[in-house]
């Protein structure tokens, strides 16, 4: 294998704390421009903050386990939402964007308080969600929208195009998946039932596919043809996180029986790779967008940084060389780092743990 120190920059060291939160820190979003750091917690708090400087420059209560924070990645616009109890908040900071970002965010999310009236007579079995305007009090902090459900909501993702996002909640069967549409306040349910309790959703990074993560499988989806493309098999018996590669062709699988598995979907259903260097559950798995990088968050305490090279020659597989272990995340009550992510342009990571931090790695 290559010397690590020809692998380089990739993140070898702390380089700032972001203290604030009295909750374990379970989620955190960077925006597009890679200045703003989101970050959500068991503590009832979204908190903003500034990457370069650790300052807090925002704060939303809302009293109740903030489960996942989530930037659009548009670069169009300003928008993020949070998973909170049982609806999604669309929030859009009026403070960090220009006037044309926040122009373009407020003519999406706001398309829609038009139209929904029109369309409630075609649904013909009528989900259980419903499009609320907020407050007033919500509306002065920049709250757009509130989609209620029925159950909790575990996760939000965005397409990338920033128009669609997927909920999954604790239901039990189908309707746990649901696409909103945000300039039409629509929302789908593109499965009537689904095999196995979902653990995950994701959109393909740059196919029209849907990623459905089951205790042990991944199932990947068109959505345009509606049809299943493949089932990846781990070979797990519990499925933490999946991430894609920027180009699509391979995955990433984190599971709470501590191994990553690599797979290239040109080549097989079955892993390319298995790796084991974690003590106790991997909570996270993540690609950089910018550079060959992903790393693996765990309840041990450690990030383990990885350089994974994929190749355009289909005939060279993936390069996978274990490059660094990050420790600095103290374990409170078995568990570790919860989340992390890959600054968008930067070689960073940054990194949120139960002791209530979130840590930048540079």
């Amino acid at each position: 294998l290559p010397d690590p120190r020809d692998l380089r920059p990739f993140p070898a060291a702390e380089a700032l704390v972001y203290e604030g939160h009295t909750g374990c820190v379970r989620t955190i979003s960077v925006d597009p421009t890679g200045l703003w750091l989101l970050s959500g917690s068991n503590d009832g708090t979204v908190r903003l903050w500034e990457i370069v400087t650790g300052r807090c420059a925002q704060i939303w209560n809302f009293k109740e386990i903030v489960h996942k924070v989530e930037w659009c990645p548009s670069l169009d616009m300003c928008v993020f939402a949070v998973a909170v109890a049982s609806r999604v908040v669309v929030i859009i900071p009026a403070d960090l964007c220009d006037s044309q970002k926040r122009l373009v965010s407020e003519e999406l999310v706001r398309a829609g308080f038009g139209s929904t009236a029109n369309d409630e007579d075609e649904d013909d079995d009528a989900l259980p969600v419903s499009w609320d305007t907020p407050t007033s009090a919500e509306q002065a902090s920049g709250v757009q929208v509130s989609i209620a459900m029925r159950a909790t909501v575990m996760a939000v993702t965005w397409h990338r195009r920033g128009d669609y996002m997927a909920t999954l909640t604790k239901e039990e069967g189908g309707g746990s998946v649901l696409v909103h549409q945000l300039s039409k306040h629509k929302s789908q349910r593109p499965f009537r039932k689904l095999k196995g309790s979902v653990q995950g959703v994701k959109f393909h990074p740059t196919k029209p596919w849907f990623l459905i993560t089951t205790q042990r499988n991944v199932r990947i989806y068109n959505l345009v043809q509606q049809e299943l493309v493949k089932t990846l098999q781990p070979g797990v018996k519990w499925i933490s996180s999946v991430d894609v590669h920027p180009q699509g062709d391979n995955i990433i699988v984190g599971s709470y029986d501590k191994k990553l598995s690599w797979f290239d979907l040109d080549l097989s259903v079955k892993p390319y790779r298995s790796i084991r260097y974690h003590k106790q559950a991997i909570r996270q798995v993540q690609f950089s967008r910018k550079f060959p990088l992903f790393a693996t968050a765990s309840d041990d305490g450690s990030i383990q940084i990885y350089h994974g090279k994929v190749y355009d020659d289909l005939n060279q597989n993936p390069l996978i060389v274990p490059l660094k272990i990050l420790r600095g995340h103290e374990i409170r009550s078995n568990l570790g780092v919860l989340d992390c992510l890959f600054h968008p342009i930067q070689p960073w990571l940054l990194s949120s743990g139960a002791d209530g931090t979130i840590r930048l790695w540079t």
